[in-house]
């Protein structure tokens, strides 16, 4: 929306409800009292695009999988893959410098399809902190923020990133390039491994869970073993774990993105924000009881309610063709920015 308002020539892929809605009336944005309005190009068909500068990944971490196969029209020799969703990406340990370098993790990436088909080399690392809720078909009300912190894996300062950076902070949204970006992606994380199940279960807002004294004792614990794990990668945590908790109390009564599925009967993002972290922590030899107890009632709740499907090594033959197509009837989108070259080389011009 915002980079589309500030002239990029931007691309939505996306399906059902929302393509159709978007189609018809464009895609909008309620912020600040304001309602905004862009109209860019939406498809179902990633092929209409072809190869794209920046593919921006907006679906959630668990649905990726899904269309990894669709997505490979838009990538080109010079594609990067920018992963703007909560939890560990499937890049992670490429060029990590440390322990468990290259590995690939199966809660999140099954049988390395991504790292196969997508490419840990294109990717950019980026931490989502603004609060939004998409409350009708093409319609997203947002709550608060506009940080979109970027970086590579390698931590380098590579003139795509920068041009990444350039763009998003002329459309108004902050996003400074981190040395450390998996330092900022476990600050994210640090919240949502605790905040995100403990919500689905209790049906709590945010500012409900962090002040009661129960369910802010299980985050607090919840945070010191995903702490330990992360401390055991050389990850720093900026902040403490009161000051973390009394931050997203703060936000106030805002329902977190998995309460959100449970209540519109969406697959919910279990994977990626809480098994993961135990994968972590066993390949680590790391105890992380608490976790694993949260995880057991968060994952039985899901499946109860016909809203979890277990991500495993067992997938289908088609991953062996860089996975299935999408097609799953889901209203997700994922978006592309095509950054317009000059005729020098340089980037940044647009129309």
């Amino acid at each position: 929306m915002q980079l589309a308002r500030a002239g990029a020539d931007v691309s939505l892929v996306a399906r059902g409800a929302h393509l159709a809605a978007m189609r018809q009336e464009g895609l909008k944005l309620i912020i600040g009292g304001e309602q905004r309005v862009a109209h860019p190009r939406c498809t179902d068909d990633p092929a209409e695009l072809g190869p794209q500068d920046y593919v921006i990944i907006t679906l959630k971490a668990h649905q990726v999988p899904d269309v990894v196969k669709a997505m490979q029209p838009l990538l080109g020799p010079k594609t990067a893959v920018v992963t703007a969703y909560n939890g560990i990406p499937y890049w992670y340990f490429h060029r990590h410098g440390g322990l468990l370098e290259g590995t690939r993790l199966d809660s999140i990436d099954p049988g390395g399809l991504q790292w196969r088909a997508l490419g840990p080399e294109r990717a950019i690392g980026c931490v989502v902190y603004p609060a939004t809720e998409v409350i009708a078909p093409g319609v997203i009300r947002h709550d608060y923020g506009d940080r979109f912190p970027i970086g590579e894996p390698s931590g380098e300062h590579t003139p795509r990133i920068e041009r990444l950076s350039a763009l998003m902070s002329e459309a108004g949204l902050r996003a400074p390039v981190l040395d450390k970006i998996r330092d900022e992606i476990w600050l994210k994380l640090w919240g949502n491994v605790c905040f995100n199940p403990i919500s689905a279960l209790t049906h709590a807002t945010l500012d409900l869970i962090a002040s009661d004294q129960g369910t802010r004792a299980i985050a607090r614990q919840m945070m010191l073993e995903t702490q330990a794990v992360a401390g055991k990668l050389g990850v720093q945590f900026r902040v403490d774990i009161e000051r973390r908790i009394n931050g997203a109390g703060a936000v106030g009564a805002h329902k977190t993105s998995m309460l959100q599925d449970l209540e519109r009967g969406r697959t919910m993002e279990i994977d990626p924000l809480v098994t993961v972290i135990q994968e972590i922590g066993r390949r680590l030899d790391m105890p992380t009881p608490t976790i694993d107890t949260v995880l057991a009632l968060v994952r039985q709740r899901a499946i109860v309610a016909g809203l979890y499907r277990a991500i495993t090594k067992d997938i289908d033959s088609a991953t062996q063709e860089c996975g299935p197509a999408a097609g799953n009837g889901r209203n997700d989108t994922i978006m592309q920015q095509r950054q317009r070259q000059s005729t020098a080389g340089t980037a940044g011009a647009r129309p």
